[in-house]
């Protein structure tokens, strides 16, 4: 159990840091800056891991993980959430300007409410 400990505590801090990235405002080129930064380093990695699998058993034994395919099931978990969180933020952004759109097009032509059918003739 204790030899788990490392492993536990990087996959917990893992998930706390991207929840604290996801939970603040998240349109900023600052912030996209990071994603893409964060994308280029997991795709590296992935590339490294691919031309030297002994280091990842190396690194796998050095967190407390038995295997390295293991610690890549670990990591490809902490992305497919951090993915899956930022899909869903993504879409309710787009869904909040999608609903502000329809308002200021409702706004800007009321009389056209009532016969939508003419206008698009």
């Amino acid at each position: 159990m204790s030899d788990q400990l490392i492993i536990k505590f990087l996959l917990i801090g893992a998930f706390l840091v991207m929840g604290f990235v996801l939970l603040k405002s998240g349109g900023s080129a600052r912030t996209q800056a990071l994603r893409t930064i964060t994308l280029l380093m997991l795709l590296a990695a992935a590339v490294y891991a691919v031309l030297f699998p002994a280091v990842i058993n190396d690194l796998a034994q050095l967190v407390g993980v038995g295997r390295g395919t293991d610690l890549l099931l670990y990591v490809f978990l902490v992305v497919f959430v951090a993915n899956a969180l930022t899909t869903v933020r993504r879409r309710r952004a787009q869904d909040a300007q999608i609903t502000q759109l329809a308002r200021e097009i409702a706004l800007r032509s009321p009389e056209s409410l009532g016969d939508q059918g003419q206008r698009f003739e």
